[in-house]
C-alpha cells in the first residue's frame, strides 16, 4: 500500500502536469484565432485577384474554350503537416488522404515529386514508401508564412520548367470550428478550367467595365501568380489552425484524464491517512490498556 507521502508526491506531480496542459490548451486556442484571422484577411485580397481575372478572361474566353485539358504525366504534391507532436492523428490523416489520391491518379512513384511541410508528416509519407524530395519546417507564426510561400513558388517553377512536372496538388487539413478539421485537397496547377470559365461568364457588379492597357498574357500570368500566393498562404494558415485544433482536443482529453486521476489520488490519500490515524489510535489504546 502507498504511503501518504508518496501519494502527496503523485498529487503534486499531477497538479504540475495539469498546469502545463492548461497552458498548452490556452496557447492552442489563441493560435487558432490567430491563423483564422489570417485566412479572413485573405478574402478581400482574393476577391481583388478574382475580379482582375474576370476582366482578363473575358478577352481570352474563346482561346480558353478551344484548349484541351491534359492528362497527368508528372505530379507535384505539397502536403502540409506539423513539426511538433501532441496533435492527435493530424499527420496520419493527411498523409493517408494524400497516398489515397496517388492510388486514384495512377501516377507511378518515379513520376511523383513530393514537398512536405512538417517533419512528422514527411515521416508518415516516407514510411508508406513514397520518397519526399523537399522538406520545410512549419512557421511558428503568421509572420513566417509569406517567406515560405515565396520559396514554395520557386520550387514549383523549378519542378515545372526543369523536371517537366505538369500538375500540382495541395493537401492540407481544413479548419472547421472548435477542435474540428478535415483533410482537403486543391488542384493548384493547371488552374481549374471550370472555375476560370465561371469567372469569365460571371456578371460584373457595376455597369462600367474596367479596361487594361498592358499585354493580356503578362497580366494574366501576374494574376495567376497572385492566385498561387493566396492558395498557398491559405493552405499554410488552415493547416496551422487545424494543427492547433487537434492539439486543443488532445489537451482537453489530457486535462480530463488528469483531473480524474487527481480525484482518485485524493480519495486514496484521505483513505490512507484515515487508516494511518486509526492504526495510531488503536496502538495508543492498546498501550494504555497494557499499562492499566
Amino acid at each position: 500500500m502507498q504511503t501518504t507521502e508518496s501519494l502527496k508526491r503523485r498529487i503534486k506531480s499531477a497538479g504540475d502536469l495539469l498546469s502545463v496542459v492548461k497552458t498548452m490548451k490556452a496557447l492552442a486556442a489563441v493560435s487558432i484565432r490567430q491563423y483564422q484571422k489570417a485566412v479572413e484577411s485573405l478574402d478581400d485580397y482574393n476577391r481583388t485577384v478574382e475580379m482582375g481575372l474576370q476582366i482578363v478572361l473575358k478577352e481570352r474566353l474563346g482561346a480558353m474554350s478551344q484548349s484541351k485539358s491534359r492528362a497527368v504525366k508528372r505530379l507535384g504534391v505539397i502536403v502540409f503537416g506539423s513539426d511538433q507532436g501532441l496533435c492527435g492523428q493530424l499527420n496520419e490523416q493527411i498523409s493517408v488522404f494524400t497516398l489515397d489520391h496517388f492510388k486514384e491518379t495512377g501516377v507511378k512513384k518515379e513520376n511523383r515529386k513530393v514537398l512536405a511541410v512538417g517533419a512528422r508528416v514527411a515521416d508518415y509519407v516516407e514510411d508508406a514508401g513514397q520518397p519526399v524530395d523537399e522538406l520545410m519546417a512549419t512557421p511558428s507564426s503568421t509572420a513566417g508564412i509569406t517567406p515560405l510561400v515565396q520559396e514554395i513558388i520557386m520550387i514549383i517553377e523549378e519542378w515545372h520548367f526543369r523536371q517537366n512536372v505538369d500538375h500540382f496538388m495541395l493537401f492540407y487539413n481544413d479548419y472547421v470550428s472548435g477542435a474540428n478539421y478535415h483533410p482537403y485537397k486543391v488542384q493548384l496547377l493547371p488552374v481549374n478550367r471550370d472555375w476560370l470559365k465561371d469567372l469569365a461568364r460571371k456578371k460584373w457588379d457595376s455597369k462600367s467595365l474596367p479596361i487594361f492597357r498592358m499585354d493580356c498574357h503578362r497580366l494574366f500570368s501576374s494574376l495567376i501568380r497572385e492566385y498561387l500566393f493566396v492558395s498557398l498562404y491559405r493552405a499554410f494558415a488552415e493547416s496551422l489552425a487545424s494543427e492547433n485544433a487537434s492539439r486543443l482536443a488532445s489537451m482537453q482529453n489530457a486535462e480530463k484524464n488528469i483531473e480524474e486521476q487527481m480525484q482518485d489520488l485524493h480519495v486514496q490519500f484521505h483513505r490512507t491517512r484515515q487508516m494511518t490515524i486509526t492504526e495510531e489510535l488503536l496502538d495508543i489504546v492498546a498501550g494504555f490498556e497494557a499499562l492499566s
